[in-house]
């Protein structure tokens, strides 16, 4: 029996499906740490987290038991052991698992008993949850293994401190989402309280599609002190060091980074998705429409800093109806970030339509249609640059606008990626006022402002008739975003938010602008997801839907 032990937290980004690269990075982290009796990696590290329905494909489940064997055939060289997670099938059961790898073996599997169902997890249609588990024994240590989810209820981790755990060891596959960091340490306090145990929180970093995940790993003593807290957003490999004491083991204390603050954190998340989306897809970089509008600049400061200047182009698409201040912001936001900025007047295409369809349009006033054409006119250039040219096509819009379908369907919705797509418009102001006062840690983009004051206070605009704003056709942000909050992140009824004292014609009007422009949402791309409920993954709603709470 030994009174010490040193375990090694590997918070790492893997990427989904790429498993001989996931397990060489594993064992890259192991020849970081030789002197480790444990390495622990996240949920699902060998496939990358979420896999989806990947895992239901035979091959990929067999290809990763190849991996894990692999792994543990390298643990025979008395080095530290390894906790990896898989989906594991036994007897035709699949099973979200941990596995521990020691001695060139698997020496134990502990299998995922909670499974979430809810909001961007569906792991009920992919895995079979397992039983209560017990600990697992490494190198005469008793470790109990709650897999994400499994802290999150008592039941799992009462189970095994009663069947004899010593401490807990929670490896995760947990996404941002704001305010997110605090639930998880209350959650985890309260495991350490009703077990009386030390707990190990591992979370993985990185992108995945509309998911990112920001590690933000930590350790709680049974006192509930925190002995260490990793950093969010960043690979890291952190030694912990354990004693075993005569009221059980106690980690040493060690650094405790200090996480990101709001906004800091939500702009950090668009960075990390962004970048990941872009290299993990291979593309050489984006292509972007700059329209001197606030939407624009800011998703063209993400792009920049999660790929660098060189790796963004930005495009100025000007009709008769483009201001020479829009035309002027574009230019410095460009200038300010240091990357390339084309034009392109889409006149003569809009005179070509007008051309085309005169014979069909006759009698009837120019209206919506003709404004759609434009964007439409837009998204057909910035896509015809992206085919030509290679780079992603990059969505602007912002969850205000695609809330209440204040968006164009196959114009400015076109693209391949949003970064602001779950940022509501009065975020979107923040964020950018935070951006101009501070670089991002991981940013690649320059140091100092890098979007005119102008583009953050002027009145927003789609400039696609003369003297327009966004204020012609809503409510103003600050009143639109707490109705959006309420019918959407909180789910109340709009006759809730009349009894506040809202407008009752306003607040049913926006319920049902939100409710019809469901279709076109069904229709954009995938964007970082920010808060609780974002759509598509957490929200889902029918197209058809006749409901109405006002």
């Amino acid at each position: 029996m030994t009174d010490r032990l040193t375990i090694a937290l590997a918070q790492l980004n893997a990427s989904v499906g790429d498993l001989a690269g996931n397990a060489d990075a594993i064992l890259a982290a192991r020849a970081l740490v030789p002197a480790a009796d444990l390495l622990v990696t996240p949920e699902l590290s060998i496939v990358g987290y979420p896999p989806e329905d990947l895992v239901l494909k035979p091959a990929l489940v067999e290809a990763a038991k190849v991996q894990v064997e692999r792994l543990a055939q390298a643990t025979a060289d008395g080095g530290p052991a390894l906790l990896v997670g898989a989906p594991w099938a036994e007897d035709g059961v699949l099973y979200n698992a941990m596995l521990l790898l020691d001695g060139g073996r698997i020496a134990g599997i502990t299998r995922k008993h909670d499974l979430p169902n809810y909001g961007t997890f569906d792991e009920k249609r992919l895995f079979s949850a397992g039983p209560l588990p017990g600990p697992m024994n490494l190198r005469g240590v008793r470790i109990g293994v709650p897999v994400c989810e499994d802290m999150w209820t008592p039941d799992v981790c009462e189970c095994l401190a009663e069947t004899g755990a010593e401490l807990l060891i929670v490896p995760n596959g947990s996404p941002f989402e704001v305010g997110k960091d605090d639930r998880r340490l209350n959650l985890a306090v309260t495991r350490v309280v009703e077990t009386g145990l030390p707990l190990i929180y591992l979370n993985r970093v990185g992108g995945q599609d509309e998911l990112v995940f920001d590690g933000a790993s930590f350790v709680l003593n049974a006192t509930r002190t925190l002995a260490h807290q990793l950093p969010d957003w960043d690979e890291t490999i952190r030694l912990t060091e354990w004693t075993r004491g005569s009221s059980g083991w106690t980690c040493a204390t060690g650094e405790l980074t200090k996480q990101d603050d709001d906004p800091a954190d939500v702009y950090h998340a668009m960075l990390v998705g962004l970048r990941d989306y872009v290299n993990r897809n291979r593309f050489p970089g984006v292509v972007l429409g700059l329209s001197g509008g606030i939407d624009s600049a800011l998703s063209a400061a993400v792009a920049v800093d999660a790929l660098g200047a060189d790796r963004v182009w930005c495009v100025m698409l000007p009709s008769p109806f483009t201001s020479q201040d829009s035309l002027d912001d574009a230019a410095e936001c460009a200038r300010l970030l240091g990357c390339r900025l084309d034009t392109v007047r889409i006149e003569p295409a809009m005179t070509a339509f007008d051309t085309m369809l005169a014979p069909l349009f006759e009698g009837r006033a120019r209206d919506t249609t003709e404004e759609n054409i434009q964007s439409r006119i837009r998204g057909l250039t910035l896509m015809g640059l992206s085919n030509k040219f290679g780079p992603m096509l990059l969505t602007t819009g912002n969850k205000s606008e695609m809330s209440v379908g204040y968006a164009t369907i196959y114009g400015d919705m076109a693209g391949g990626y949003s970064v602001l797509k779950d940022l509501y418009k009065t975020t979107v102001f923040r964020v950018c006022e935070w951006r101009n006062a501070h670089k991002p840690r991981l940013g690649l983009g320059p140091a100092g402002p890098v979007m005119p004051t102008n583009v953050i206070t002027k009145p927003p605009t789609a400039e696609l008739r003369e003297n327009q704003t966004d204020q012609d056709s809503l409510p103003p942000y600050d009143l639109l975003d707490r109705i959006l909050y309420g019918l959407v992140e909180q789910e109340r009824s709009a006759s809730d938010l009349i009894a506040e004292g809202l407008d009752a014609a306003t607040v049913a009007r926006i319920e049902r602008l939100l409710y019809i422009a469901e279709y076109k949402r069904r229709q954009a791309p995938p964007g970082v997801k920010i808060g609780r409920r974002n759509f598509g993954r957490d929200r889902r709603y029918p197209i058809s839907n006749a409901f109405r709470t006002a």
